[in-house]
């Protein structure tokens, strides 16, 4: 199994290339299941996980083809067409490694009546149940039944329409619901929906197929069921994730990075984080620019759904707050066990303490390059941030969680003079 090599000490300076945004291709892929015409996507990130929902699609009998694709190139374009669904059940063995796979269920539901659709896996962050999946898609009057760890849903005469307010914020119920609402019989409302960007992301694409849409990028969501969509050619939005954490890589190197196509108005809190750590980051024509001397102050964070602080970037944040000069506290609201990588941090000379969904990050002088393991996929990154600044080697295994969401970052951080490579497993 291959594993990441960092040797510590060089100031990240130079240009980063910032890919379409993984979570954003994950949702706008089961588009495809919505019209029989071809669905063109644009900057779409050579990702394992894309990679893996093209062969879930591929199942369902959608044809996928990629234009021009070359080895030395960032992101891809992908053209999917579904001109006649030839199955409606996602199996267990191609949705147990991805959670993203439940997006499936509700477009397959609205173009075929009837999807079953296996529980769904990905990284082993604390309990994601999909209840809310479910409730939202029985309040627009489709029937569910849960047997054998599989879903399926049914609306043999179409999905009739309804009204749902979720209890809490969910961004893939709310991305699932609006899949589904799109080619309803009637009109579907939601209420308390998620806000993010990929979520308007996802809206514009449907709107670009034919779907009427109101509200978008607020919290309530009118969709106006049509009678089919129609094919479109779109671009993926850039990562906002991925600029973050390359942008706490800047940081904690006290180097001069900018995120080419990242855009600051899509990662808010994001920039306001890093500005009271005392990094700079200043908006240019051609994305982000982030620069430090090093020198970071301590921060008190909350995890929440947008606008607030990402979740997915938590473990970043606190990987770059090892060096700060003070305490840090990092809260967790989102998931319960998203602090797997501080046993690893902490080999490498960090000093964190860690009390159920709190997580105190003693600031120390420098940290020691070791051997660590990835957990999960953010996890994974900022044991890499961590090995730019520690004394030494830092070995990173376990990359298959690297891999589904950060598009060769190997090579991208060479780019800024990072000394970092890939190798195979001895």
């Amino acid at each position: 199994m291959d594993k990441i090599i960092v040797r510590g000490g060089n100031a990240l300076k130079g240009k980063i290339p910032i890919s379409g945004a993984k979570n954003s291709a994950l949702t706008l892929l089961p588009c495809a299941l919505l019209t029989d015409e071809p669905l063109t996507l644009r900057n779409l990130p050579r990702l394992a996980d894309i990679d893996g929902f093209q062969h879930l699609l591929n199942q369902f009998g959608i044809s996928t083809s990629i234009a021009g694709s070359r080895p030395e190139d960032f992101g891809r374009v992908m053209t999917l067409e579904a001109t006649r669904i030839t199955s409606n059940v996602a199996p267990y063995e191609l949705v147990r490694k991805m959670r993203a796979s439940i997006l499936v269920l509700g477009p397959m539901l609205a173009r075929a009546g009837e999807a079953t659709v296996s529980l769904p896996g990905g990284c082993a962050i604390g309990n994601r149940p999909i209840d809310l999946h479910l409730k939202a898609l029985e309040a627009f009057g489709v029937e569910i039944e849960l047997a054998a760890g599989y879903v399926k849903a049914m609306a043999p005469d179409g999905i009739p329409g309804g009204t749902f307010t979720f209890p809490v914020v969910s961004v893939g119920a709310t991305e699932n619901a609006l899949m589904a609402a799109s080619l309803a019989k009637g009109t579907c409302i939601l209420h308390n929906a998620a806000r993010e960007p990929e979520i308007v992301d996802l809206c514009n694409l449907l709107v670009a197929m034919g779907a009427e849409i109101e509200g978008i990028g607020t919290s309530d969501l009118i969709i106006h069921g049509k009678d089919r969509l129609h094919g479109a050619t779109y671009r993926v939005m850039s990562d906002r994730i991925e600029a973050g954490s390359y942008a706490c890589a800047a940081a904690i190197t006290g180097g001069d990075v900018e995120l080419i196509g990242a855009k600051a108005s899509e990662m808010d809190a994001t920039v306001d984080a890093l500005r009271q750590a005392g990094v700079s980051v200043e908006e240019t024509k051609a994305g982000i620019r982030v620069s430090s001397d090093g020198k970071l102050k301590p921060l008190t964070i909350s995890t929440a759904p947008y606008p607030g602080f990402a979740t997915d970037m938590q473990a970043q944040f606190m990987a770059m707050l090892c060096l700060a000069d003070g305490a840090s506290v990092l809260t967790e609201t989102i998931f319960e066990n998203r602090y797997m990588h501080v046993p690893e941090l902490n080999r490498m000379g960090a000093h964190i303490e860690t009390k159920g969904r709190t997580a105190i990050v003693h600031g120390v002088k420098g940290l020691t390059g070791a051997p660590v393991m990835a957990t999960d996929l953010r996890a994974s990154m900022s044991l890499v941030i961590a090995g730019l600044v520690a004394e030494g080697e830092t070995h990173v295994s376990r990359l298959y969680h690297l891999d589904r969401g950060y598009e060769r970052l190997e090579e991208k951080l060479q780019l800024v003079g990072a000394d970092v490579e890939r190798v195979g497993a001895e």
